[in-house]
């Protein structure tokens, strides 16, 4: 799909994940990444998995460093600058992530930085490890980085509040050159920006290109939640059932005659690799229902039409759903007419 790069896992966590890793390096163009913590075995572990970019981090809040790395901020300086050294030394690339960074005193994070990237480091990876930033924070927080640091800037958002992409997004306004992602926005408790949502926010508000074939999004994502055993809420953006699913009749109606009427216009159902549905309930106008009527087959008439959609409200507001089957049983109660039996006997008239 041309992502740029993939980031396949933990080398020093098992053999197994070593090797998952090591194929998926071998296996593709994509640049590859694999993770590690500023400790000598996770480098050196990452470095002989055969990646090409190794991303070392390290704790830098107060609270991660007291209570979750137990080290004080010198040590965490010390051996960021000691990991991104040796992985520059073995001819990889480097990114170096300050763990928890929108929780870490502004002038720490300056000195850890500055300190990196006088050993050379490729990127710095920005992350909102707790999901506690807001737009304007974030933003705000990418540009005074800038100001510490020539390496490009990733950054890492969560979405425990809801705002991982639009936090993704305002990093990218701030100057970020990259934002990692997760399919379906899987991941630590309320999950990541999702792939999709930076994807699309990326091409359609943003007009850029990306480079990401955005027409297989839909089947990637249903790819990885068949994997993960991780459903995808029908209201999920982009890739939901429900994402291009028109139910209420002012909505359906202005879709039917401009789909730009009730959709956002700049990315439509092809874009995605998704389809445009129409679905029946008690939201359902009589627009919906001649437009489901006739691709089924049938010719109604418009009190036909006004017969039925009455019933699919009436039985929409039981919280029934009104299958294609339904509306057919619906359509045969009130003697609509199919065109195919239309044509047979103008058939049989011809030939008497």
């Amino acid at each position: 799909m041309g992502t740029h790069v993939i980031e396949a896992g933990f080398p020093v966590n098992s053999e197994a994940e070593f090797e998952s890793v090591s194929d998926i390096a071998a296996a593709t163009d994509t640049t590859v990444c694999g993770l590690a913590r500023v400790v000598d075995k996770d480098v050196e572990a990452a470095l002989d998995s055969g990646v090409e970019l190794v991303h070392v981090f390290v704790s830098t809040s107060d609270v991660q460093l007291a209570d979750s790395m137990h080290a004080s901020r010198e040590e965490a300086v010390e051996r960021a600058v000691e990991s991104v050294e040796r992985v520059k030394e073995a001819g990889a690339q480097a990114m170096f992530s300050p763990m928890d960074a929108t929780r870490t005193d502004v002038d720490f994070l300056a000195e850890i930085l500055s300190a990196v990237d006088e050993a050379g480091v490729d990127w710095v990876n920005v992350p909102d490890t707790t999901g506690v930033a807001t737009p304007t924070r974030f933003a705000s927080l990418i540009r005074e980085i800038g100001q510490h640091t020539d390496a490009r800037i990733d950054v890492h958002a969560h979405d425990d509040f809801g705002l991982a992409t639009a936090n993704a997004m305002a990093g990218f306004e701030a100057g970020a050159a990259q934002a990692q992602v997760s399919v379906n926005g899987i991941g630590e408790r309320a999950g990541n920006a999702a792939f999709e949502e930076v994807v699309m926010a990326a091409e359609s508000l943003y007009d850029v290109d990306t480079g990401i074939d955005s027409t297989r999004i839909t089947e990637l994502s249903r790819m990885v939640e068949e994997a993960s055993d991780i459903p995808v809420p029908a209201n999920k953006p982009v890739v939901g059932r429900n994402a291009f699913s028109h139910e209420s009749g002012i909505h359906a109606a202005g879709v039917i005659e401009n789909t730009d009427t009730f959709e956002p216009g700049v990315m439509t159902p092809d874009m995605v690799g998704a389809q445009r549905e129409f679905v029946l309930g008690k939201h359902t106008g009589t627009h919906s229902v001649r437009k489901r009527l006739e691709e089924s087959g049938f010719v109604p008439r418009d009190a036909e039409v006004r017969d039925i959609t009455r019933r699919v409200k009436d039985y929409g507001a039981e919280k029934e759903r009104v299958t294609v089957d339904v509306l057919t049983r619906f359509a045969r109660e009130a003697g609509v007419e199919r065109a195919d039996e239309g044509n047979d006997e103008e058939e049989e008239e011809v030939r008497a």
